[in-house]
């Protein structure tokens, strides 16, 4: 399973947030057998979110968009995705009860924030989904994001975005494996290593140099778990090996 993963957000590209969100789904997707084939942000721009997700759901199995979701102005995503799958803006009548309920809820636990402050919340537009999406809800956060035909759109909080991703996780199961040999030996000289394992097997090899005294690593991954483990063990038996850090074996 080959994933996309978008990240939207104005805040992130001037380096007023951190993009946890990449890593943490990319790491996600990887532990269930996916391959991330791509992670790009963008600026909360509906043209631009637009033309990626277009292309992007016509070449990978599954799109991840997160962030600019909620109702206000600048959240363009859920538009955006709409734009880009050709399908128009719907009201989710359900999802609109959801959050009248959620606001209630709010004033009620809150009164002085009610009452100090003008709650203007577009309810029509925080639950307006692209025609046929199957919305995404849960208790952490307040907008709902979707899946829509090959695209998940979540929201941007991390922990909202945890949350969501957790009720369609098991979407994202592929057939790739990976494991990790870690060696004191500096990858300046590993060439002729990778070249042979190049050769011999169908996996592919990703080189991570050492820090310190942490040791270098070699990544290996594919779609054959026997392969990828004959791999391992011809490089344990021609390559100076050490256990990783933190751990007494050689797989990740």
């Amino acid at each position: 399973m080959d994933v996309a993963i978008l990240t939207v957000g104005d805040e992130i590209l001037a380096g007023d947030t951190t993009n946890t969100n990449a890593s943490w789904l990319a790491e996600e997707i990887t532990d269930r057998g996916g391959r991330v084939r791509r992670i790009l942000t963008v600026p909360d721009d509906r043209d631009v979110i637009a033309a990626h997700v277009r292309e992007w759901s016509g070449g990978f199995d599954a799109v991840v968009v997160t962030g600019g979701l909620g109702g206000t102005p600048d959240d363009v995503t859920m538009e955006a995705v709409a734009d880009a799958l050709e399908r128009d803006m719907l009201l989710d009548e359900d999802q609109r009860g959801r959050l009248v309920e959620k606001a209630r809820e709010f004033r009620e636990e809150n009164p002085g924030l009610a009452e100090e402050y003008d709650l203007d919340l577009d309810f029509d537009a925080a639950a307006s989904l692209p025609e046929d999406a199957r919305a995404l809800a849960t208790d952490a956060g307040w907008a709902p994001g979707c899946a829509v035909e090959n695209v998940y759109v979540f929201p941007g909080f991390p922990d909202e975005m945890r949350a969501m991703f957790d009720l369609v996780e098991a979407e994202f199961v592929g057939d790739a494996v990976s494991e990790t040999v870690w060696t004191p030996t500096p990858e300046g000289a590993l060439g002729d290593i990778i070249d042979a394992v190049d050769k011999r097997f169908d996996v592919s090899v990703g080189s991570y140099p050492g820090k310190g005294e942490t040791p270098g690593r070699l990544k290996l991954s594919g779609t054959d778990a026997d392969e990828v483990a004959a791999a391992v063990e011809w490089i344990s038996a021609n390559l100076a090996v050490t256990d990783g850090p933190g751990s007494s074996g050689e797989s990740e």
